[in-house]
C-alpha cells in the first residue's frame, strides 16, 4: 500500500461527504414535490406527460396500489425488451447486421436490465445492435434507477407521515426523478465523457490499419450516453465486454474517479434526504457514518490483499502487488477501490477482472453483495435495504431495554420486524440454495472455468451478484447456457421484487402509525452507540449466514495460496 493509494481513497471519501448535502437537498425537493429551477424548462414536459397518460399527479396511493403499479410497469418493460432483442435482426439501427438474440439469453437480459442488475452473459459489442443498446437496454438504466429512488421515497414517507393511508404516487415519483434528476445529470456527464474521449456515434465500426500492417475493425457506438446513466443509476451494464476496463468506456484516471463518484452520489444524497424527511438530519448522518465504516473496512482489506500480491509469485522472484487483470492506467489502489464501490452499490461495472484478484481481495466484493449492498448501495435500494437492518437493530435494542422499540418517531412492532426479516431472508435463501444446487448438478458444474475452491467461488459469486441485483461477474463462469441464463434470470427477479414488496408493506404500516415522541427511555439513534449497533447487526447477520460459503470458496482459496497451491 502506498501514500498515493491512500490519498486517492481518502480524497474519494472527502468528495462524497461534500456531495451528501447538496445532492440530498435536490432529492428532498423531488421527494416533497417542490419546484426546482429546471421546472422552467421541463415543467411543460412533465404536465404534458401526465395529460397524455391520464395521470393525476396529486392522487395518493396506498402501499398495495403503489406496489401493483410498480410491478405491472416493470413486467411490461421486461416483455418489451425481450421483444426488441428477439427482433433485433429485423429492426433498424443495426450497422453490423447482428442477428436476433437467442431465447434464453433474451430472457436473461430482459430481466437483468429490468431489475437494475445488468448481468451480461454476452459481449456487448458483438451481440447488441445500437438500437438494442439504446431502446432495449439504456431505457431500463433510467427507469430501473428511477424505480429504486421512488421506492426509497415511499419508505421515507412511511416514517415521516402520521396516521396516513398512502405512501405517494408511483407515476409522479417516477416522472419527477427521471426528468429533474437523472436526465439532467446524464446530459452533463455525457458531455464530460465525450470530451474525455468516449465515443458517441451511431456508426458501427471504423476500419483501419495497424502499425504492423494488419487490418483492424474498431467498434463504436453511443457509448458516452450509456456510460453516464450506467454509473449514475448504479446499473453497470457495459457497452463493451470489458466494461469500464475498456479505454472507450473509461479512458483516463479522471473518468475513473468520476465514475466511482457517480456510482455513490445519489446513494449518499439519499441518506441526507432521509434525515431531512423525518425531521432530523442527524439520523441521515448516522446512517451514512455506519455505511462509511463498513465501506472503509472493505476498502482496507481489498487494497491490502491486492497490494500484498501473490506469495507464490514472490517465491519465483516476481515482486510487487497483484496487477493481474488490472489496467496499468489505473493501478492497484484505483482498481481495488472501484471493486469495493461497485459492489457496495448495486452497480456491477468493473475496471478490473475480479476473478484475477487475490482470494481475499475477491472476497470483499462478494461479501459486500451478500450484505445486501447496503453500504451506500444502489440508487434507492441501498437506503431502503439499510433501513430494514435499522428496524432489526432497534428491535434488538428494544429487547435490551425491555420496551417497544422506536425509530425516528415510529414504534417498531411485530408486523414491521416480521416483514423486515422476510425481506432480508430472500438473499441467503436464494444465494445459498441456488449455489448448492449448481454445485452438484452436471449443468451447474459445466460453468466454472476452475475447479476446487476457486470454481466454487465463481458459482457463489454469480448467484450472489444475480440475487443482489449487482451484475458483476467473477469472469470465470460460462453463463451463456440455458441452465445459467434461466436460473440467474429467476434469481434476479426474485431478488429484486421479493424484497421490495415487504418493504412497501412496512412503509404502509409505518405511515398509518401515530408519532411516538422520544422519552427518557428511548434508545438514541443518532450517536456512536447506534452506529456501532448498526454495523454489528449487519456484520453478524452477514457473517453467520455466509461464513460457511466463504470458507468453502475464497477463504479456502487463500489458505491454498499460502501453501503454494494455485487454482
Amino acid at each position: 500500500m502506498t501514500f498515493q493509494g491512500w490519498s486517492l481513497i481518502l480524497a474519494f471519501v472527502a468528495i462524497l461527504l461534500a456531495l451528501a448535502k447538496p445532492v440530498g437537498l435536490w432529492l428532498f425537493a423531488l421527494y416533497e414535490g417542490r419546484r426546482t429551477p429546471l421546472h422552467l424548462v421541463l415543467g411543460p414536459v412533465e404536465r404534458g406527460f401526465y395529460r397524455l397518460a391520464g395521470i393525476d399527479p396529486a392522487e395518493e396511493q396506498g402501499w398495495r396500489r403503489y406496489a401493483v403499479h410498480m410491478l405491472l410497469f416493470n413486467a411490461v418493460l421486461m416483455l418489451f425488451t425481450y421483444a426488441v432483442l428477439r427482433l433485433q435482426g429485423a429492426l433498424p439501427g443495426n450497422p453490423q447486421g447482428l442477428p436476433a438474440v437467442g431465447e434464453h439469453l433474451s430472457f436473461n437480459t430482459a430481466i437483468s436490465f429490468t431489475t437494475n442488475t445488468n448481468w451480461q452473459s454476452y459481449g456487448g459489442e458483438s451481440t447488441m445492435a445500437n438500437l438494442s443498446q439504446m431502446l432495449g437496454l439504456t431505457i431500463h438504466n433510467f427507469l430501473s434507477a428511477a424505480t429504486g429512488i421512488a421506492l426509497a421515497f415511499a419508505l421515507f414517507r412511511g416514517f415521516a407521515r402520521r396516521e396516513a393511508g398512502s405512501v405517494g404516487n408511483y407515476w409522479t415519483d417516477m416522472t419527477r426523478i427521471t426528468l429533474y434528476l437523472l436526465l439532467p445529470l446524464c446530459v452533463v456527464l455525457t458531455v464530460f465523457y465525450i470530451g474525455s474521449g468516449v465515443p458517441q456515434t451511431l456508426a458501427g465500426a471504423v476500419d483501419l490499419q495497424t502499425l504492423e500492417g494488419a487490418d483492424q475493425s474498431i467498434l463504436l457506438g453511443p457509448v458516452a450516453s450509456q456510460e453516464a446513466i450506467k454509473m449514475l443509476g448504479t446499473n453497470g451494464g457495459g457497452f463493451f465486454n470489458a466494461n469500464s476496463a475498456h479505454p472507450f468506456e473509461n479512458p483516463t484516471a479522471l473518468t475513473n474517479l468520476v465514475q466511482m463518484l457517480s456510482i455513490f452520489a445519489i446513494g449518499v444524497g439519499l441518506t441526507w434526504c432521509f434525515g431531512k424527511a423525518v425531521g432530523n438530519t442527524r439520523q441521515g448522518w448516522a446512517i451514512l457514518a455506519a455505511m462509511l465504516v463498513l465501506f472503509l473496512g472493505g476498502v482496507t482489506v481489498a487494497y491490502w490483499a491486492e497490494a500484498a500480491g501473490n506469495p507464490v509469485l514472490h517465491q519465483l522472484g516476481v515482486a510487487g502487488g497483484n496487477m493481474e487483470g488490472k489496467e496499468v492506467r489505473f493501478g492497484i489502489a484505483a482498481s481495488a477501490l472501484f471493486s469495493v464501490v461497485t459492489t457496495a452499490a448495486s452497480c456491477g461495472a468493473v475496471n478490473a477482472m475480479h476473478d484475477s484478484f487475490t482470494a481475499l481481495g475477491g472476497m470483499i466484493p462478494l461479501f459486500n453483495m451478500q450484505l445486501g449492498e447496503v453500504v451506500i448501495g444502489g440508487v434507492g435500494a441501498g437506503i431502503y435495504g439499510f433501513l430494514l437492518f435499522a428496524i432489526l437493530a432497534v428491535f434488538v435494542a428494544g429487547l435490551m431495554v425491555g420496551r417497544t422499540p422506536e425509530y425516528v418517531g415510529k414504534k417498531i412492532e411485530a408486523r414491521e420486524v416480521k416483514l423486515a426479516v422476510l425481506a432480508i431472508a430472500v438473499l441467503p435463501l436464494m444465494i445459498l440454495g441456488l449455489t448448492a444446487l449448481s454445485s452438484v448438478l452436471e449443468q451447474g458444474l459445466a460453468g466454472p472455468l476452475n475447479r476446487g475452491p476457486h470454481g466454487f467461488s465463481e458459482i457463489l459469486y454469480a448467484f450472489t451478484s444475480a440475487v443482489a441485483n449487482n451484475g458483476s461477474a467473477f469472469a470465470g463462469l460460462t453463463a451463456n447456457t440455458p441452465y445459467y441464463n434461466g436460473l440467474l434470470g429467476v434469481a434476479m427477479w426474485l431478488g429484486r421484487f421479493f424484497v421490495i414488496v415487504p418493504m412497501l408493506a412496512i412503509a404502509g404500516s409505518l405511515a398509518a402509525k401515530k408519532l411516538a415522541p422520544e422519552s427518557a427511555g428511548s434508545f438514541p439513534t443518532t450517536g456512536g452507540l447506534w452506529v456501532g449497533l448498526l454495523v454489528g447487526i449487519i456484520l453478524i447477520l452477514g457473517g453467520l449466514t455466509f461464513l460457511p460459503g466463504l470458507a468453502l470458496g475464497p477463504i479456502a482459496d487463500h489458505l491454498a495460496m499460502i501453501r503454494g497451491t494455485l487454482s
